[in-house]
């Protein structure tokens, strides 16, 4: 009992807040995302490709407002644009219950995929604004942690779901965004100092030439998102082509990542908080270029379990400092643009990956395309770690000048 009353008041209440809301809308999420394709193909009774189309209009979305979406949370307070996502969220959710048209569907797609990226932008600031440097690689690893029980125990909700009532799975997943929006808009303190809000007339943009080092940063993390794009894509065509029992497989690996992150998260992240930013991201980009090799080649099940292992290792070592480095960069005045532009290195892959990937693995085979994006990834870290040691502390100069001169 002692113990789990340290562990409660070990954050603050809006830690807390973020923490149970995202494991709830996680769950659901993922209740939704494996059926999702398969209910709008039994709904249009078409064929496959206008559904995975009108899927594919989320990352579109979120890819346009990413490009000015973070900028709002600079502007009105973090708490009015995390509660609006929400709601959007959740009024999508309603949404997909009622429609039946393919044009009702594409809209509603288009709404949801507009608010997804609203809200990380907002929500990563708002951590930035709250808690110490020295502490937030720790908060955004109990985030991730909690997000992780989404795929432990979504599919497994959603696949009994489902087969009782596919409306009744939309209408939970409705429920507990608009549970989370409640909270966060009671519970939930605006965080953003109003000296440090940005006037709509005269927010400065971001360009290339003076944030040249937060667009590189970004850039040389896409390959991450790839990989991650696969892993949800082609990962399990790949598997079908070499294993019989693939479908056993997928889960297995899927189950063990989801449960060791959830168990590891926070403990890694507090034994790797002192450790320099630049060391921890270019060794899970290694772990990252090895796993994905692993996923290609892996002859058996038991390599394939620790191919996952390796890959679960750098997800822990590598999403939290990716996100506090960046958090570091940020000037005050532009955190929540920051991370709006830095959440491109996950939505571009989403829209051109599995298009990208797909092409390399019809005419070259699973084991070579996999191969191709480990050397990217490898590749990519290295560039990413000079990057990183140029702009860290450039001849004293603070992040923000740093970021600049590169």
């Amino acid at each position: 009992m002692r113990k789990l009353v340290t562990l409660l008041t070990q954050y603050d209440t809006p830690i807390w807040i973020r923490v149970f809301g995202s494991a709830i809308t996680s769950t659901t999420n993922f209740m939704l995302r494996p059926f999702l394709v398969l209910y709008l193909y039994n709904k249009l009774d078409s064929s496959i490709l206008l559904p995975l189309l009108v899927v594919g209009l989320q990352p579109l979305a979120s890819i346009l407002i990413s490009l000015w979406g973070g900028g709002l949370a600079d502007r009105f307070g973090r708490k009015p644009i995390m509660v609006s996502s929400l709601l959007i969220q959740a009024v999508s959710m309603v949404g997909f219950i009622f429609a039946e048209s393919v044009w009702e569907f594409a809209a509603i797609s288009l709404l949801l995929g507009l608010g997804i990226p609203l809200f990380v932008p907002a929500a990563n600031a708002q951590i930035v604004d709250i808690v110490p440097e020295e502490k937030r690689a720790e908060i955004f690893a109990l985030l991730h942690m909690a997000f992780n029980l989404g795929p432990a125990i979504g599919p497994l909700l959603g696949l009994a779901l489902f087969s009782w009532n596919q409306q009744f799975v939309f209408a939970t997943s409705a429920i507990a965004f608009f549970i989370y929006a409640f909270a966060v808009w009671i519970k939930i303190p605006e965080t953003l100092p109003k000296n440090n809000r940005v006037e709509l007339q005269a927010a400065p943009k971001l360009s290339m030439r003076k944030h040249r080092g937060l667009y590189l940063f970004t850039l040389y993390a896409i390959p991450i998102g790839l990989l991650y794009a696969q892993v949800e894509t082609t990962l399990p065509l790949h598997l079908k082509s070499n294993f019989d029992n693939y479908l056993t497989i997928l889960a297995v690996l899927f189950t063990l990542n989801s449960i060791i992150v959830l168990f590891f998260m926070v403990w890694i992240a507090k034994k790797t908080e002192k450790i320099n930013s630049n060391k921890l991201i270019f060794l899970s980009y290694l772990l990252f270029g090895l796993a994905s090799i692993g996923y290609g080649f892996a002859p058996a099940f038991f390599i394939l379990i620790l191919v996952e292992l390796i890959f679960t290792l750098g997800e822990m070592i590598g999403i939290t400092h990716l996100q506090k480095y960046v958090s570091r960069i940020a000037p005050k005045q532009m955190i929540g643009r920051y991370f709006s532009i830095f959440g491109l290195y996950m939505q571009i892959p989403k829209l051109i990956g599995p298009v990208v990937c797909g092409v390399l693995m019809t005419n070259f085979g699973g084991n070579i395309m996999f191969a191709i994006l480990g050397v990217l990834l490898i590749l990519t870290g290295s560039l990413q770690n000079r990057l990183i040691k140029k702009t860290q502390f450039l001849s004293g100069q603070s992040c923000e000048e740093s970021v600049k001169s590169v």
